[in-house]
């Protein structure tokens, strides 16, 4: 009856030890799934903190996005090196319930063995074949037990299993937490880096949106100043004229002879009317000069405003296209996500 009753008593542990294995087993297999998932969220994030070193001139700044993203990265890894962590724990509480289940496994097969033994022995009688003289038989004693310690050794096994189990379930609590929390974090960080891109890619087009209004401004300031430098080049040209027909006909007076070379009124209006031609031609020249000065400006302008939108090109380039084009694509919702995705036993 006692063989029977332990006999028992370990099979129901083994068998209650085999469940929580193959339960641990599960959990284990779904956290090893889960550290194997984190791997690409993390290339993805360094690959975007790489993408942004391309960024050019004055848009390569350690802004809030690059901010977020180191975070990232680093929460990523924490709570990879989390995972590794219970991932050991894991593998060692499946040695540890092997081994219990082992020792319990040769415990309850002893006592098969013996419940067999002693069930033949019971049915042994008189008339029975194979009984024999074994002398001095009485005088030999092999035990190395008592009821005491008999019953000891077996409640120590199964005591030892039902420790194990209840390390082996709190573990298997320990990992859903873990890798709830795990997701959680990593799922605000993603947010947080993605609400970072968002607002930046809306800073950085409306910037370009400027630039090109300016660029734009600019532009036609450079063709109304072009076609002004040319209406005074006009201008200019077209006081040649006048002057050459002043300066010939004072040209021409000079050779009057004797007292007709008189300084009479003909002569005064044509010296006046060189003169003001010149101081016209001089102030045209002064007009022309500035214009060309702001003509230069405008064109430096417009180049380094082309230079700029180019550098918010592509800074929205990369953050558009390269970031946010691989993050789109970067499954982290929490009802479908690989991380969230728990064991039901």
């Amino acid at each position: 009856y006692d063989i029977t009753f332990w006999k028992s008593e370990l099979n129901n542990e083994i068998s209650a030890m085999a469940t929580e294995i193959e339960n641990l087993k599960e959990y284990r297999r779904t956290l090893e799934k889960a550290l194997g998932d984190t791997a690409n969220p993390l290339h993805i994030a360094e690959e975007c903190l790489m993408h942004r070193e391309k960024r050019q001139g004055i848009d390569l700044v350690h802004d809030d996005v690059e901010r977020t993203l180191i975070k990232e990265v680093d929460c990523i890894k924490k709570c990879q090196a989390k995972m590794k962590k219970v991932l050991d724990k894991a593998y060692v509480q499946l040695k540890m319930n092997r081994a219990a289940q082992h020792a319990m496994e040769i415990d309850a097969k002893d006592k098969h063995h013996a419940q067999g033994l002693d069930d033949r022995m019971q049915q042994l009688r008189n008339s029975s074949s194979g009984i024999g003289y074994y002398p001095g038989i009485e005088s030999i004693d092999n035990t190395i037990t008592i009821p005491d310690s008999w019953v000891r050794y077996t409640q120590e096994n199964i005591a030892r299993s039902q420790k194990e189990r209840a390390a082996s379930e709190r573990l298997r609590g320990e990992i859903d937490s873990t890798l709830r929390a795990c997701a959680n974090e990593m799922w605000n960080q993603f947010n947080s880096v993605n609400n970072s891109f968002n607002t930046r890619i809306r800073e950085t087009t409306d910037a370009r949106n400027k630039l090109q209004a300016h660029l734009q401004r600019t532009m036609q300031e450079i063709f109304d100043m072009e076609k002004n430098i040319e209406l005074l080049r006009k201008a200019i040209q077209d006081k040649e004229s006048p002057m050459k027909v002043a300066q010939t006909r004072l040209d021409e007076r000079t050779r009057r002879i004797n007292v007709e070379l008189c300084n009479d009124p003909v002569m005064k209006s044509l010296q006046r009317e060189v003169t003001e031609i010149r101081e016209s031609v001089r102030i045209l020249k002064e007009r022309l000069k500035a214009s060309e000065l702001s003509l230069a400006r405008l064109m430096k302008t417009k180049a380094t405003l082309e230079h700029d939108i180019g550098v918010k090109d592509n800074t929205v380039k990369i953050d558009t296209s390269y970031c946010m084009g691989m993050r789109k694509g970067f499954p982290m919702d929490p009802k479908i996500g690989p991380v969230f995705q728990m064991p039901t036993c």
